[in-house]
């Protein structure tokens, strides 16, 4: 099963767009879960993921998170401005599938 962990600020706001990714990944049949945590809590959870989405709000933490992961094969990425704000969890969901391919 794959695992995606989206990380923003506090973990609300992309708590919506989890739904979203959620209802396309159960229209496509995939086994997938996808996760949103603050930024505080994401290091918690990286042993368990096969990618990690910033929220555009906190893309200045990419590099950081990138050295944490250095060595694990997990990509970090920051969602696409336009795909968050108007929460578009399809278009996150198959971007997300297309770099963990």
């Amino acid at each position: 099963m794959k695992s995606i962990l989206l990380v923003c600020s506090a973990g609300m706001s992309t708590s919506l767009l989890v739904t979203k990714m959620e209802k396309a990944a159960l229209e496509k049949q995939l086994d997938i879960t996808i996760l949103a945590v603050a930024e505080a809590e994401a290091s918690h959870h990286y042993d368990q993921t096969n990618i990690v989405l910033l929220g555009p709000q906190v893309r200045f933490l990419k590099s950081k998170i990138e050295k944490q992961l250095a060595g694990k094969n997990i990509p970090v990425q920051v969602i696409d401005s336009i795909d968050y704000g108007t929460m578009n969890g399809e278009a996150v969901l198959t971007k997300a599938l297309q770099i963990m391919a």
